[in-house]
């Protein structure tokens, strides 16, 4: 039993804002408030006062992808300011890499390389001048379009004559040759001829990666990534060893299967549990394939990939609805969420004339919604569970590309305004899983450089209020979890974190620089700052 004091402990629970002091047992909060009664009322608990510490439960990331993100920490990192930087770390890596061994890279943004035509793409030749003779192959920031040299291209066997598959798109250049971009579902065409991670592999990774979370303060995340990630997970945590609270959601490919073996939405326990299935409505802004009503600026052949519509939403998510399960589908451009909200619709109808209980379906991303849509998802109940830091990777190619539309981008403050709640996480390995960047990005929609002067769209900006509870008590409730995560009282579980500073007391720009001191999970210390 443990007797918790600091200088000032947040809460979040809107009825008790602060407390002096909270008394721990057995992984939850037993008792709370003056420490003085509490040491009468519990003489034999052990002390610990953290002097000039300020308290908060711990952060949740509601959107990132743990395999992609713990093995991306061994890939060359390639979000670089030019792409000139970006070829100068493969030609590295290839330096120290033996002919015919893999380089794999991810993080390049072709919109922010100025030194590279705009709406221009990088090529194979460019690639393979950086690593000639080893296939080289780098995902992009979004996740959405993969870039190969040409050994690499061989490789997978990605020829001329290689058709575009359902869902994908392989560039081409004036010849017909495949040019080294490959869009949304081509990647698996060369992702198939990759090297696979073994299960001992993947479950390394996500095991040294833990630590790296820990001391972004994040106790708890909801992944995005597939059967391999579930199963190293289930394995961490029957070992003991998995000390973060996941949520698991899977992909619609095996909707059947779950329906099968009857798992429901909500399965599990608290250190994992199951939570929806993952559709793909549409690709990303990125690589100009979110699905888009009007054409993009400047590419008036172009609309982007439209993966489903409504009834072909709709005609899974009958199946999944009456099985228990929930839907959370990624999301990006204003039809694609026209779609899924169209089909959400629908489900609700269902829901109600089934007398079934109402799921807590999500729409991942939400980036830019037409106006006659930036209200339902208040009014259908819908999470908005959105990433604050892509607003600062976006804003320009969003001005570019969407153009007046970019109004709606982002837009967290209609959403709240109409009653959804959100839930905030960072697509890591797309952004840094850092969730201070995140607040910054939802107080400021400032880029670290102040830029630009008084905020992109400054009006969608948030409260401090508002974005802590996006990554507590909103992901704690899209969870099933609002009765024991998310807040610091009696009943819930002790998740919390130690800051050298109190983030309400900090001017906003200087939200992105803190970083906690000690993290606790289930009552126990897992990170502090010496580690």
């Amino acid at each position: 039993m443990l007797l918790l004091t600091a200088s000032r402990i947040h809460t979040l629970d809107p009825r008790q804002p602060l407390t002096e002091a909270l008394l721990i047992s057995e992984g939850k909060i037993l008792d709370w408030g003056d420490p003085q009664r509490l040491r009468e009322d519990y003489p034999r608990a052990r002390r610990e006062h953290l002097e000039n510490v300020t308290i908060l439960p711990g952060l949740t990331d509601a959107h990132l992808h743990l395999r992609h993100y713990a093995l991306s920490l061994h890939k060359v990192p390639c979000e670089t300011p030019t792409l000139a930087a970006c070829l100068e770390r493969i030609r590295k890596r290839a330096a120290q890499t033996p002919p015919g061994t893999w380089i794999l890279g991810h993080g390049w943004n072709q919109n922010a390389w100025p030194d590279l035509s705009a709406g221009r793409w990088p090529d194979a030749d460019m690639l393979e001048a950086a690593a000639p003779g080893r296939p080289t192959y780098l995902t992009a920031k979004s996740l959405h379009a993969g870039w190969a040299n040409r050994a690499a291209l061989r490789a997978a066997g990605i020829t001329a004559s290689t058709p575009d598959p359902q869902g994908g798109r392989i560039g081409r250049d004036a010849r017909g040759e495949p040019d080294g971009i490959l869009f949304e579902a081509a990647m698996s065409l060369l992702e198939n001829a990759l090297p696979a991670p073994t299960p001992a592999d993947i479950l390394r990774a996500i095991r040294e990666a833990q630590p790296r979370l820990w001391a972004l303060g994040l106790t708890g995340l909801h992944d995005f990534d597939r059967r391999e990630s579930f199963i190293a997970l289930q394995t961490l945590h029957r070992r003991g060893d998995l000390r973060l609270r996941v949520l698991k959601n899977l992909p619609v490919e095996m909707l059947d299967e779950i329906l099968t073996v009857g798992l429901r939405s909500g399965f599990g326990d608290d250190q994992l549990r199951l939570g929806g299935i993952k559709a793909f409505a549409d690709g990303a802004l990125g690589p100009r394939t979110a699905a888009m009503f009007a054409p993009y600026e400047g590419e008036e052949a172009n609309r982007g990939l439209a993966l489903l519509d409504a009834e072909e939403i709709y005609a899974f998510g009958r199946k999944a609805v009456e099985g228990g399960l929930s839907l959370t589908i990624h999301a990006i451009g204003d039809r694609a969420n026209h779609e899924v909200l169209e089909a959400y619709q629908r489900l609700r109808a269902l829901e109600k004339e089934r007398a079934l209980p109402p799921l807590r379906h999500r729409i991942e991303h939400v980036q830019v919604l037409h106006p006659a849509d930036a209200s339902r998802l208040g009014e259908l109940g819908i999470i908005a569970s959105m990433q604050p830091i892509h607003a600062l990777s976006d804003m320009e190619t969003a001005d570019r590309y969407w153009g007046e539309r970019a109004r709606l981008s982002y837009a967290w403050r209609t959403q709240v305004e109409s009653g959804a709640r959100l839930v905030f996480g960072s697509d890591a390995p797309v952004e840094s899983p850092n969730p201070f960047w995140g607040l910054h990005a939802a107080l400021t929609r400032r880029r670290p450089d102040g830029s630009p002067e008084g905020g992109w769209y400054p009006a969608e900006r948030l409260t401090l209020w508002e974005a802590l509870h996006a990554y507590t008590t909103g992901p704690a409730w899209a969870a099933g979890m609002e009765d024991r995560l998310g807040q610091l009282r009696p009943g819930f579980l002790a998740d919390l974190i130690a800051l050298p500073q109190d983030p309400f007391a900090l001017p906003p720009e200087d939200i992105r620089n803190l970083r906690p001191q000690r993290v606790m999970v289930g009552g126990v210390w897992v990170w502090e700052a010496s580690d």
